[in-house]
């Protein structure tokens, strides 16, 4: 879902943070797509009239083959690429419990890695500050 106001646009985006002991699953953007290269959460826009929950919930479905059987709403925060004319609003929930094994159906790289192990791997600036309150507070737990 995207909204238009007199700024940049606005992407709605759900994001995963998919815990498996304690290290999250990270996703690198395939090279057909924005921002090619750069690592990220699992996770896509919004459709209409689509809950952040919802989205993640068909998003980890359709990337990667995944359900979400235990998840919680942590934070959303939003950023502006300035120079890509366009703004996005994360919704992050901590994923804690899924079904299947996560497989890279747009053929992105994956990866499990630890907070302090997802900080040398490039992230999207987005994701800049949530690494760094992940390294803080650790793993999330149920």
């Amino acid at each position: 879902m995207t909204e238009k106001s007199d700024g940049p646009q606005l992407i709605e985006v759900a994001a995963g943070i998919i815990w498996r002991g304690g290290r999250f699953l990270a996703a690198q953007r395939p090279t057909d797509k924005p921002l090619e290269g750069y690592w990220e959460f699992p996770g896509g826009k919004l459709e209409a009239r689509e809950t952040p929950s919802e989205a993640l919930a068909r998003e980890l479905a359709e990337e990667l083959g995944i359900g979400v059987r235990e998840s919680r709403f942590w934070q959303s925060l939003e950023h502006s690429y300035a120079e890509r004319g366009f703004r996005v609003r994360l919704h992050f929930f901590h994923v804690m419990a899924f079904r299947g094994e996560p497989c890279p159906a747009e053929g992105q790289n994956l990866r499990w890695v630890t907070p302090s192990e997802a900080l040398e791997l490039g992230f999207l600036p987005a994701d800049a500050n949530v690494l760094e309150q992940l390294r803080a507070e650790g793993p999330a737990t149920a």
